[in-house]
């Protein structure tokens, strides 16, 4: 018999995880999400049970896939007290899909343990069609024997999986990845608005970056949209900014200068303080573009 998996977590990425599974016959128990109305759409939609109560969850679910916004609701749902995913969890096998720090994962991993349960993480690098393709690139951490026992539901949400260490190593990796993104979105937008404010075509200016060292993944994602000012979400400008803070927090413990980091934490503060968080990252050109928000 197939294990049971129950979601916590049923944002736009959580819901089409959810029915990735679903449609590769993994069998979805339980969903439960503070959003209650989405939530309860959503097992409606894929023949599980909408849950209030995390305990709930983890009383029907052999596999319990979280996937919350931050460090303070990764803690929430494994609470040492009050309703919490860690009730009468013993054998349970929690996987980890937030962007959180890597001593949040760490600090999970303790209290999972402490009630006989298991855990991973399961750091994404990729967005919403991927994850409804199953095609994530998944970075995973932890017990390497956890991994192995989930392997086969993994390798249905990734088309790249990766194992890389003890418990927080793949939230590090994650960091670096998003810092990285993050700064090439930065300097994007930059160079486009130098471009417009110059007065160049930058359909050609596009053009010209992806021919030269001035290309980049996020180029080819972020470009047109910056150009356009289509901030439709893919990944969030409060994510960014929430993800620019955890490098930066690491540099910091490690007594190291990264002024590019530095920056561009401030300027997706800066976006995420006018307003603008809940639209895509590509929105941080509102700042650099002139006539927009600067």
């Amino acid at each position: 018999m197939s294990a049971k998996i129950g979601f916590v977590g049923v944002g736009r990425m959580g819901a089409n995880m959810a029915r990735r599974l679903r449609d590769q016959g993994h069998t979805i128990s339980a969903v439960c999400d503070t959003a209650s109305g989405l939530a309860a759409e959503l097992s409606s939609e894929l023949g599980a049970t909408h849950f209030e109560r995390l305990e709930e969850v983890t009383a029907t679910a052999d596999i319990v896939i979280t996937v919350v916004t931050d460090d303070q609701a990764q803690l929430d749902v494994f609470s040492t007290e009050g309703d919490s995913l860690l009730r009468e969890a013993t054998d349970t096998i929690f996987i980890n899909c937030a962007t959180v720090s890597p001593a949040t994962h760490g600090e999970i991993e303790k209290r999972v343990h402490s009630v006989g349960a298991r855990s991973l993480e399961a750091c994404m690098a990729s967005s919403i069609p991927q994850a409804r393709q199953g095609s994530l690139y998944l970075m995973c951490a932890g017990a390497k024997d956890v991994f192995d026992d989930v392997r086969s539901v993994l390798e249905d949400l990734s088309s790249d999986l990766r194992y890389i260490g003890p418990a927080g190593t793949a939230a590090q990796v994650k960091a670096l990845v998003n810092m990285v993104m993050n700064i090439n979105t930065v300097a994007l937008a930059e160079g486009l608005g130098l471009g417009q404010a110059l007065g160049l075509d930058l359909d050609v200016l596009r053009e010209v970056f992806s021919q030269t060292g001035a290309n980049s993944q996020v180029l080819k994602t972020d470009g047109e949209d910056m150009q356009n000012r289509d901030h439709e979400c893919y990944f969030s400008a409060a994510h960014a900014a929430k993800d620019s803070a955890i490098a930066w927090v690491l540099g910091c413990e490690q007594d190291l200068h990264l002024p590019l980091s530095s920056a561009t934490k401030l300027q997706f503060e800066r976006l995420c303080a006018l307003g603008l968080g809940n639209q895509d990252k590509s929105a941080v050109a509102e700042l650099t573009f002139r006539g927009r928000h600067a």
